[in-house]
């Protein structure tokens, strides 16, 4: 969950103040005033557009919308990838990636599905080189000061699954400060994964599980996927309808392990960078032609 500590900090003090984070990003990055960067500087690779859909609409109408899916959970995986592919560094496959971060985010908000969880930052992240998570660090703190205006006004309510407090104090400061700012919205839950993990999550849950039965609090009988579910980092989230996967790779990553027993899942070949909303949609069209059976059959009584 978010830092309680900074968040209980931010809720009394000044929290234009607290959003103030310093900002220092790696020489890697460029110059601050062009973190929104054109699209331009990163040309297509063997011929892919990577121009966002011009008109959504038109791809609305083909989406059903009495059968859309609750929560779409997406491994927004390729950037590193995308960026050696056009003979950069890493981190500005990052940088590129907000922006398709930005498109899906407006484009669930506009089909209205309230549910959406991003896969930001695992909890094995970090052993990545240092510069690169500092880098991912700054691209988030920069991403929260620059859409928490457009979250407010479109009623999107930020939190985060993981194990937060090993984030540095400027990043949990911004997500604090973000959260408290949207803390009302209702249209749109957006939920990052930061520093997490599955496994991780099912041994944070079990450890308090425990501790509850080491002190008398809680009875081992209690103990059903019902109960066991109250004691993940986000009890009331639903579980995910749909999981898409970027870049073509076809593993979970210890992605929402609890979460998606039995979520569809739908894989693109298609770099992060590079997912657009044409993408979005037709990852949802997949998921509304299958037949969800939850493990029974499709027979009537």
């Amino acid at each position: 969950m978010a830092n309680i500590k900074e968040i209980k900090r931010l809720s009394g003090g000044d929290l234009q103040v607290a959003a103030q984070a310093n900002v220092q990003i790696d020489a890697e990055i460029g110059q601050k005033d062009h973190f929104r960067m054109e699209t331009s500087r990163f040309p297509p690779v063997h011929g892919r557009s990577t121009s966002p859909l011009s008109n959504p609409r038109d791809i609305m109408d083909q989406i059903d919308t009495e059968k859309l899916p609750r929560h779409i959970a997406i491994i927004m995986d390729g950037n590193g990838r995308w960026a050696k592919k056009r003979g950069l560094k890493r981190v500005l496959g990052h940088q590129k990636g907000v922006d398709a971060v930005r498109e899906v985010v407006r484009t669930t908000n506009r089909l209205g599905i309230p549910w959406l969880t991003l896969y930001a930052f695992s909890e094995e992240n970090w052993s990545r080189p240092r510069h690169e998570v500092q880098a991912l660090m700054n691209l988030l703190r920069r991403f929260l000061r620059s859409e928490r205006p457009e979250m407010i006004r479109n009623g999107i309510r930020l939190q985060t699954i993981g194990r937060t407090d090993k984030l540095p104090e400027a990043t949990r400061d911004e997500l604090a400060a973000t959260i408290l700012a949207t803390a009302e919205n209702s249209d749109l839950v957006l939920t990052l994964a930061l520093s997490y993990g599955g496994r991780q999550e099912i041994v944070d849950a079990a450890r308090a599980i425990s501790h509850g039965v080491e002190t008398g609090a809680l009875r081992t009988a209690d103990i059903s996927e019902e109960f066991f579910a109250k004691y993940l980092y986000v009890p009331e989230m639903p579980d995910p309808d749909l999981l898409i996967r970027t870049s073509g790779e076809y593993r979970i990553s210890n992605f929402l392990l609890w979460q998606i027993a039995y979520s569809e899942i739908y894989i693109t070949p298609t770099l992060w960078p590079d997912f657009t909303a044409e993408e979005y949609f037709a990852a949802i069209r997949d998921f509304q032609r299958r037949e969800r059976r939850f493990g029974g059959t499709n027979e009537s009584n």
